[in-house]
């Protein structure tokens, strides 16, 4: 009898000891199952965070479709596109415009300029924008500018453009063109593009 509650106190003493050896590893795996969940949310929050960055960087990429036309700008006299005219976008300056159907909806002769500029919102430098006119340029006179003039904008077409300090980058006396266009990409139809040159467009 007295064995058998010796034997018994033994068996209760090497129990507690196990489940105590065995407390501390399911803590362990609790606090890695732990820190595991929150590294997961953390990284949710943060591709979350990034993609409304992605978000933003778009808003900043529409461009004006209100057709205010520069002071000072002249229709084209005898332009190879009539307004009214259904044409094709031969070249793109934004993502679904190339091989576009368009509608011409002003024809102007002036000088085209391909700048680069950092915009007034701080964002990134824009390389060789085309196009702006001359009439979008501050105190522009009756000469052209030459590429390498630092000038400073007055066109609205993308966000911080407005007061931007620019470098001409090329020029060209030309005809350019506003159009409504319906993007390739199945966009919706775009109103009032500015500018296009004569180079890029087609007949349709």
């Amino acid at each position: 009898m007295t064995k058998q509650l010796l034997l018994k106190g033994l068996l209760t003493v090497s129990s507690i000891a196990l489940l105590s050896a065995c407390s501390p590893e399911e803590n362990d795996t609790s606090t890695s199952e732990s820190s595991t969940m929150e590294s997961s949310m953390m990284d949710n929050t943060e591709s979350t965070e990034s993609g409304n960055g992605g978000m933003e960087d778009m808003e900043g990429m529409m461009h004006d479709d209100s057709g205010e036309i520069p002071t000072g700008l002249k229709e084209a006299e005898n332009p190879t596109y009539e307004v009214g005219e259904e044409i094709i976008l031969q070249q793109g300056h934004m993502e679904g415009m190339e091989g576009a159907e368009a509608t011409v909806v002003g024809a102007f002769d002036t000088t085209a300029y391909e700048v680069s500029y950092d915009p007034t919102n701080g964002g990134e430098r824009v390389e060789n924008h085309r196009w702006v006119v001359h009439e979008e340029i501050a105190d522009a006179g009756e000469e052209s500018f030459e590429p390498g003039a630092e000038v400073t904008l007055e066109a609205k077409h993308m966000e911080g453009m407005e007061g931007a300090t620019a470098t001409i980058e090329d020029a060209a006396t030309t005809t350019v063109y506003m159009v409504d266009y319906k993007p390739t990409d199945g966009g919706e139809v775009v109103r009032n593009h500015k500018w296009l040159t004569e180079e890029e467009l087609a007949p349709k």
